[in-house]
């Protein structure tokens, strides 16, 4: 099949505009076979993202680690099982969203992602936004928010300043909603994180339920 490619959508020759599964499944065979920076030679498994081809809310974390790297899946260890009850808890199935990271592949020992694998693996979220085009964006963490903030020209000086509270901005051209909280991770081994990312889960629940979104 031919496609004609525009900035925001692809066409079949025929014009007929691509359905957002196959898009995004596309995205998908290209990060897979990914290698675009060193950790292509470091990971078992690339991991594109999961979720609703038509999900209005998406989360989007840091990167990979060792059970996502294993499964090619995001967040299915510890920190997914929570993420799955934080979800849980406002009504949501992880079916229902799209979940992926800034970074597709796993950095060697859950080290951060670097400057230039961000700027090398961004694009491919990026594309995944513009297919979406969600309504509701959540980063979690410090990197999926810094992210995303620059992209609207927001100033970002730590998650701790910004966790829980709404910004509306243009994002690629697309009006959006971006909800900042802590990375699930950090719940595990922090008391305080995890009651402050249930008490933001459920201020994200009460807004979604007044935008009729879920």
């Amino acid at each position: 099949m031919r496609l004609i490619r525009t900035e925001k959508e692809v066409f079949t020759l025929e014009g007929v505009p691509l359905p957002n599964e196959k898009l995004l499944d596309e995205v998908a065979a290209e990060v897979v076979v990914c290698t675009k920076c060193l950790l292509s030679k470091t990971r078992t498994k690339a991991v594109p993202g999961v979720g609703s081809s038509a999900a209005q809310i998406m989360f989007i974390g840091e990167a990979p680690g060792q059970s996502e790297d294993a499964k090619g899946e995001p967040f299915v260890g510890a920190a997914g099982k929570f993420l799955d009850a934080l979800l849980s808890g406002i009504g949501l199935l992880r079916e229902q969203v799209f979940i992926t990271n800034v970074v597709k592949c796993r950095p060697p020992r859950n080290r951060e992602p670097m400057p230039l694998e961000v700027k090398t693996c961004t694009p491919y979220l990026d594309r995944q936004i513009r297919i979406l085009q969600p309504k509701f964006i959540v980063t979690l963490g410090n990197n999926s928010t810094a992210y995303i903030f620059s992209k609207v020209n927001l100033s970002f000086t730590g998650i701790t300043r910004v966790r829980g509270e709404f910004f509306k901005a243009s994002l690629l051209g697309m009006q959006v909603v971006i909800f900042p909280t802590f990375h699930p991770a950090a719940a595990l081994y922090n008391e305080k994180y995890k009651e402050q990312l249930a008490e933001d889960f459920q201020l994200l629940g009460r807004e979604l339920k007044k935008n009729m979104i879920g």
